[in-house]
């Protein structure tokens, strides 16, 4: 087996690793929070929310880098043109397109629930505001998770 060979199976190994943290979390992290929500109970919403916050920080942004460094180390040890290869230019299109997501809305509204469910407590109900804010958090979330569901078909397949 060429170093070459050997390179480019541990970057993918990485990569898949990566795509398995990334999208395992935010899949994992969707069905607790749903249920969580289900609970109406203040305490569960509130350390299920401080929650979501902590495990997008270790294991999606850890997922995400592994995947953009890994990935970039196999265009380059592969020469592959980014622009002439339409399953690596939509995927990663997708994938940008979903952190951009994260970034700009959902990590807002994450951090805008946070602080809400900071205040909770069993004697007072939860405010209509979370209620809005976490069904936009759904919303949204439901398609950050599809566009790189839809970027690992592309990477696999590669149409």
């Amino acid at each position: 087996m060429s170093n070459h060979y050997s390179i480019y199976l541990i970057l993918k190994s990485l990569h898949l690793f990566g795509m398995v943290l990334f999208l395992g979390n935010i899949m994992v992290t969707g069905w607790w929070k749903f249920f969580a929500d289900f609970t109406q109970h203040p305490h569960t919403l509130s350390y299920a929310q401080r929650q979501v916050m902590l495990t997008d920080f270790v294991f999606s942004l850890a997922g995400a880098t592994i995947i953009v460094v890994s990935g970039v180390g196999m265009i380059h040890l592969q020469k592959l043109d980014f622009y002439q290869t339409p399953w690596l230019l939509w995927g990663t299109g997708l994938f940008a397109l979903s952190g951009i997501l994260w970034l700009f809305i959902l990590l807002p509204l994450q951090i805008k629930l946070a602080r809400l469910s900071h205040n909770f407590t069993p004697e007072a109900p939860i405010p209509a505001q979370y209620w809005v804010l976490e069904k936009w958090w759904i919303i949204v979330g439901i398609l950050a998770t599809l566009l790189p569901m839809t970027t690992l078909f592309l990477m696999v397949l590669k149409p």
